[in-house]
């Protein structure tokens, strides 16, 4: 990914959407919350849609950061496992 500056936003339907700050293209991330959900949020949409913004970009740099150190190992990983 390029070097781009990103923003969370709210759009006019009501998704949380993660895009480049120059707004260029499709959103990056997009967040839609059931009305349970939204019962349960009580407002504070926001907030945890930027949290689990936060720990995406966080888990996919710790994936980038594990891909690098399994190439410059030489290691190829052909399964995933999800717990």
């Amino acid at each position: 990914m390029s070097s781009s500056l990103f923003e969370i936003m709210e759009l006019s339907n009501g998704d949380i959407v993660l895009q480049r700050a120059d707004d260029e293209g499709d959103p990056l991330v997009s967040i839609r919350f059931s009305a349970e959900s939204m019962a349960f949020l009580r407002g504070n949409k926001f907030d945890v849609a930027r949290a689990m913004i936060e720990a995406g970009m966080e888990a996919a740099g710790d994936i980038a950061e594990q891909s690098r150190e399994d190439a410059s190992l030489n290691i190829d990983i052909d399964t995933h496992q999800v717990h």
